[in-house]
């Protein structure tokens, strides 16, 4: 019985021996250079990076985390505290406005798919409608108002001053109106549900999208790149390994495939 117990205890310190042992092993750490925290707005960004993004730069060893925003106005100021490493969300116009006036050390680094503005039917279904005066909602916004406008211009609605600012023009920058139309300046989001009470209606991609529009009926859309939207880094990692592999994931033919067959209708990189 006596070496029964004997046994049983040496067996006990055995394993506890190999227990101290194993936790004192160094544990091994993930290389920081392959750490990459995402930041986008609640969404498409977000749903490209979940869903195509993030398995392409699993395979090269990253590990990958996405931090989803509901305001957007944090994203930058995240980025430059590195708070996160790269963020995906805004245009161009309010990416430069907003580092130049908070003062951050951040630059552009390529474009991602982005929900087009576009003109979408109401009481009229015909941009070659031959009805007396047109009803439009605009949004009434400075940016997306010059970008509706812009628009307006491209069909042949409207002639714009050709020396005004593109990101700054209003109506006052109208020289010439092609045929008799009222412009209506409505909140953004809301331009969507009003649709039954105006001939057409100019919406931003992202609420018509919301609110179930199908960015393929857009009877036109902005067809330049000024207001595609981009991702943003810190300036001291432009040059680095993994910024080149995020890049490279976004312009694959995988996450073209991806973006073509999920994000129909939308405004597709430059360099596709």
């Amino acid at each position: 019985m006596f070496k029964s117990l004997y046994t049983f205890a040496g067996m006990v310190f055995f394993a506890l021996g190999l227990l101290s042992a194993c936790s004192s092993q160094p544990e091994q750490s993930i290389d920081e250079s392959k750490k990459i925290v995402f930041g986008t707005t609640i969404g498409d960004f977000g749903d490209m990076v979940k869903e195509s993004i993030i398995p392409q730069l699993e395979k090269k060893g990253y590990q990958v985390t996405l931090k989803e925003f509901s305001d957007y106005v944090l994203l930058n100021k995240s980025l430059a505290e590195k708070n996160i490493d790269i963020n995906v969300f805004q245009h161009r116009p309010y990416f430069y406005y907003f580092i130049k006036q908070q003062n951050l050390d951040l630059v552009e680094a390529f474009e991602a798919p982005t929900a087009a503005l576009g003109i979408y039917s109401g009481k009229s279904t015909d941009l070659n409608t031959d009805k007396a005066e047109l009803t439009i909602g605009i949004p009434n916004d400075p940016t997306n108002l010059a970008r509706a406008l812009l628009l307006l211009d491209d069909i042949g609605y409207i002639k714009i001053n050709p020396e005004a600012d593109k990101t700054l023009v209003t109506t006052k920058d109208i020289q010439t109106y092609n045929r008799p139309i009222k412009l209506v300046e409505i909140e953004a989001a809301q331009l969507p549900r009003s649709r039954d009470d105006l001939d057409f209606a100019v919406i931003n991609g992202n609420y018509a999208k919301s609110s179930g529009i199908d960015l393929t009926t857009a009877l036109a859309q902005e067809k330049g790149k000024e207001y595609i939207n981009i991702a943003a880094i810190r300036t001291q990692d432009k040059d680095s390994k993994w910024i080149k592999d995020v890049q490279d994931a976004y312009n694959s033919d995988e996450f073209k495939a991806y973006a073509k067959e999920k994000f129909k209708g939308y405004n597709y990189p430059e360099n596709w």
